[in-house]
């Protein structure tokens, strides 16, 4: 199942590269075509998000109010995902189903030909800046370093662009990971084939612009929503805890 799907994969990329005439440009046209293919998956997924974040409160009032009772717990918090028509799978899913597609393009991205080009920027995208540095010197390895770098700052980028909701110690932590996760996609990127960095680029990018806009806009939507519905219709708890009955003494 696996080798068919990376078969498909290479038989439309090579199809796109036979309309475009460059096999860098088809790289970054299927992983645009990916990207939009998965586009509603992600709306999904958002709007996920946004309504769990709408039910925190609710969620952590009854994990407060029924701590010592685990069993009324999980049925009111049920009763709120019932009610809320949530799904606490429902973020999850589209990013495991995500995975095994760009697993795919990946590996199809490090199987391109050897004289594919992406026009006179990467003459062989099937190489790596390591490689083109070590065999043909800086200048001619200029454009993958450049490449390279791009895939780091990327990486660091979404991480950081919403650190302005966020406490100022997880503002610090929140950099401080994004500067580890770019270093180790600087160092992933130098022995990568140039194939693979124009996918994850592109790919980035676009996850860029998709949490700039697509997200914010899907997200702020799906909170209006679910919190009109919420006052709508309240959600009553009952709240009865459990006498703990006192210990006899024993008699001495």
């Amino acid at each position: 199942m696996w080798e068919w799907f990376i078969n498909f994969l290479t038989w439309v990329l090579a199809g796109i590269q036979g309309v475009v005439g460059d096999w860098g440009l088809a790289v970054i046209i299927l992983t645009v075509i990916i990207r939009l293919l998965l586009t509603p998956l992600m709306a999904h997924s958002t709007k996920s998000t946004a309504r769990m974040q709408v039910m925190q409160p609710k969620l952590q009032e009854i994990q407060e109010r029924y701590a010592d009772d685990p069993e009324r717990q999980a049925e009111e918090l049920r009763k709120v995902y019932a009610d809320m028509k949530f799904n606490p799978l429902g973020g999850c899913l589209p990013i495991f189903l995500q995975m095994p597609v760009f697993f795919g393009l990946f590996t199809v991205a490090r199987q391109v030909p050897a004289d594919a080009s992406f026009y006179n920027i990467l003459p062989s995208i099937a190489q790596s800046a390591q490689t083109v540095l070590d065999t043909s010197g800086i200048m001619a390895a200029a454009p993958y370093i450049l490449f390279d770098i791009l895939f780091g700052v990327l990486t660091f980028i979404p991480m950081i662009m919403n650190v302005s909701t966020q406490s100022e110690a997880q503002k610090s932590q929140t950099m401080i990971m994004g500067g580890v996760m770019a270093l180790m996609m600087l160092w992933f990127g130098w022995g990568v084939p140039a194939a693979v960095l124009l996918y994850y680029v592109t790919s980035s990018i676009w996850q860029v612009i998709q949490q700039r806009v697509i997200t914010k806009r899907v997200m702020d939507k799906a909170k209006a929503e679910a919190e009109a519905e919420a006052a709508n219709r309240p959600i009553e708890v009952d709240v009865v805890r459990k006498e703990k009955k006192a210990r006899p003494h024993k008699k001495n």
